[in-house]
């Protein structure tokens, strides 16, 4: 008896590991498939934004509107391509969609009695943003993980920073450069100066609190940080390491 119990917990076990590694597989081609799919599709729209409609309904927040304009990256300033670059992630370029220097020294200066501070890359927010919910579960993070290697193996850098700038909040329901450019400063976004670039990515780490227009004499100190920073980077003509054969300067 005790062996046909044996035998039948192990069928049930050999059923279980089948189903889980099943719908480990269908959730991988799932992932793959909408990376792919984004490749050449512009998002319509994005899980943060659905989060924040969600919210808003939850709340009774009937004022709330989202507002999102695509814009190619060819329809937003060099200058605000490279001001979130200098702001967020100045090796875009050239990691694989992890920047493990900027994380070992976030830990170094945690341990040094700092406040922890992310390091995530530009890749990795964009695969926060577009594909995932808030939160700093597990199960969110590695999802996060294998979004950012899905990414960066399928999309070329360009085609990162576009949707990157394209779905990055800068404000309440406001999503995109081209949303931003438009109802802070009244221009499009290939008309933002340097200055203006670098209010829009001063307001990232925190686009509820912080504002680009009407700006905090915090926001004003990191715009003239990351102003500085885009000039060490060597200004526009940075963005050559992107996209050589494109890249325009101004």
């Amino acid at each position: 008896m005790s062996r046909v119990r044996a035998r039948s917990a192990r069928r049930a076990l050999g059923t279980i590991a089948t189903a889980v590694a099943g719908l480990i597989a269908l959730l991988l081609v799932a992932m793959l498939l909408a990376v792919l799919s984004f490749r050449i599709i512009d998002p319509p729209t994005s899980a943060v934004m659905l989060e924040a409609r969600a919210q808003a309904w939850w709340e009774g927040d009937r004022r709330y509107r989202t507002d999102y304009r695509w814009s190619s990256l060819e329809q937003i300033s060099p200058q605000t391509a490279l001001a979130v670059i200098a702001s967020e992630d100045q090796q875009f370029p050239f990691h694989a969609g992890f920047d493990f220097n900027s994380i070992r020294a976030a830990v170094r200066a945690h341990e040094q009695g700092a406040r922890l501070r992310g390091a995530s890359t530009i890749t990795q927010q964009v695969a926060k943003n577009l594909f995932l919910w808030s939160g700093r579960s597990f199960i969110r993070k590695g999802l996060e993980a294998l979004f950012t290697v899905l990414i960066e193996t399928c999309w070329p850098k360009e085609r990162i920073l576009e949707v990157y700038l394209n779905v990055s909040e800068f404000g309440y329901g406001i999503y995109g450069v081209e949303a931003a450019a438009r109802r802070f400063f009244h221009v499009p976004a290939a008309g933002l100066s340097a200055e203006q670039s670098a209010l829009l990515a001063a307001v990232l780490p925190n686009p509820r609190r912080l504002h680009a227009n009407g700006p905090s004499r915090y926001v004003l100190t990191q715009r003239d940080r990351i102003l500085q920073q885009m000039a060490n980077l060597g200004g526009a003509a940075y963005l050559r390491s992107i996209r050589p054969s494109q890249a325009r300067v101004r």
